[in-house]
Order: C-alpha cells, then sequence, then structure tokens
C-alpha cells in the first residue's frame, strides 16, 4: 500500500526538466489523454465502441517487436492530431476474446473505428507517410 502510495504521489507531480521540455509531460498533455490502454471488454465498448470521435485501435504484444516499432510510431501521430483521433491499445495476450472478435491474425493489426463500425485496417509496420495518410482518411482530412 504504501509503495502505490508513492508511486501515486510521483505520477501526480507537475512535469518538469527535460521531460517537460520535450514535450512529454506526464498525463496532462493531449498525446497521453488520447491514448489509453483497453482495460476489459466493458472499456472497450465504452471508450472504442461508444467514442464519438474516431479511434485507432492498436492490437499488439509485449513480444512483438514490429509493435514496439510501429506503437510509438502511431502514438506520435495521434498526439499531432491533438485529439480528433483518440488511440487504444489493446495487449493480444491480456485481451484474446478482443483479438478473435476483431480477428486479429497477426500483430500489429491496427483497425480505424468510426461510429462503432471498423472502417479501415492494416496489419504489420508502415512508414510515418503511410500511417499520416491513414490517419487523415479516418479524420476525414
Amino acid at each position: 500500500m504504501a509503495q502505490r502510495l508513492a508511486l501515486h504521489r510521483l505520477l501526480s507531480l507537475p512535469a518538469r526538466g527535460s521531460l517537460a521540455s520535450q514535450g512529454r509531460a506526464f498525463g496532462t498533455s493531449a498525446g497521453r489523454r488520447s491514448t489509453f490502454n483497453v482495460q476489459d471488454g466493458s472499456d472497450f465498448q465504452d471508450r472504442v465502441v461508444n467514442s464519438p470521435k474516431p479511434v485507432v485501435v492498436d492490437f499488439h504484444a509485449q513480444w512483438c517487436g514490429p509493435c514496439k516499432i510501429l506503437g510509438p510510431r502511431l502514438e506520435k501521430l495521434v498526439s499531432k492530431l491533438e485529439g480528433k483521433v483518440l488511440m487504444a491499445k489493446v495487449d493480444i495476450d491480456d485481451h484474446t476474446d478482443l483479438a478473435i472478435e476483431y480477428e486479429v491474425s497477426a500483430v500489429p493489426t491496427v483497425l480505424a473505428m468510426k461510429n462503432g463500425d471498423v472502417v479501415d485496417k492494416f496489419v504489420g509496420v508502415k512508414d510515418e507517410d503511410q500511417l499520416e495518410a491513414f490517419l487523415k482518411k479516418l479524420i476525414g482530412a
């Protein structure tokens, strides 16, 4: 309990120093609010399927090398859109039911969802230009 309290206090401190100067503030920047980890099926339903904003869903796994390349690249581009699109991260090992429901057969798999429907999808790593085009198509820009 004491460790949790100490961690909570640490995470609630205002960002300072080199991290803040690089635009990586803890928990309060638009980029952090627009990217989240899915906790369970109910959370997915509430924050993805019922979202009024378009959502990019990144199905990934801790052991997946390409996922470690794609995830940060996609997060960076989503944060640049300043809340026009959200990004949900789904670990397939923790949420096998969601991976099966959305027919994820390889990781990384990225879905573009609007109004609860899958409107676009890709599998594998993409470069920044391809990701930008994917996101622009999703938000209609």
